[in-house]
């Protein structure tokens, strides 16, 4: 891998399950940028977000995106908002491909079941809160996006072939 491959979409879309296998088929390797907020800070994602709010987070967020940026070449799971913010959408065109694994608000709900453990699902019923944050972000996605993998109806072994196959022609 001589670029980045970002991986960026809904929570439950399969990017933390995807990347490690796409990684594989790459020869390269893995890296969840908030796996680097939780280890630069020492706090979970969710204590982190009830701490010290969505805007402390999402300054997180984007540190952990310019430092994997400038890394070794990795196949990249954001956080599902990272696209919010513009920088990291530059960020991540300048030092790679941008694949955006797509979903139904259904097919996420099923994934994330109760929601337990994600800070934007906390009190509400997790498909119609999904359906209101894809509504939010999906013009943000599809402009950040090299490619789109719909995942609905395919195995994160399929996503990964995909992904692979797109890369390797791209």
């Amino acid at each position: 891998m001589d670029r980045h491959l970002w991986l960026i979409g809904m929570m439950g879309s399969g990017k933390s399950v995807v990347g490690p296998l796409v990684a594989y088929r790459l020869a390269g390797t893995f890296v969840d940028t908030d796996a680097v907020v939780v280890s630069n800070t020492g706090v979970g994602i969710d204590e982190l977000w009830e701490r010290d709010g969505e805007t402390a987070f999402r300054r997180l967020e984007t540190a952990a995106v310019a430092d994997v940026a400038d890394g070794p070449s990795a196949v990249v799971a954001t956080g599902g908002g990272a696209v919010i913010d513009p920088v990291n959408v530059t960020i991540m065109a300048a030092s790679g491909a941008v694949v955006w694994l797509r979903a139904t608000p259904e097919t996420l709900s099923r994934r994330v079941g109760d929601g337990s453990g994600r800070p934007l699902l906390a009190g509400n019923v997790p498909v119609d809160r999904l359906r209101s944050i894809l509504e939010e972000r999906s013009a943000a996605y599809e402009a950040a996006a090299d490619l789109i993998v719909d995942t609905d109806d395919l195995v994160a072994e399929e996503i990964a072939e995909a992904i692979e196959a797109w890369w390797n022609e791209s």
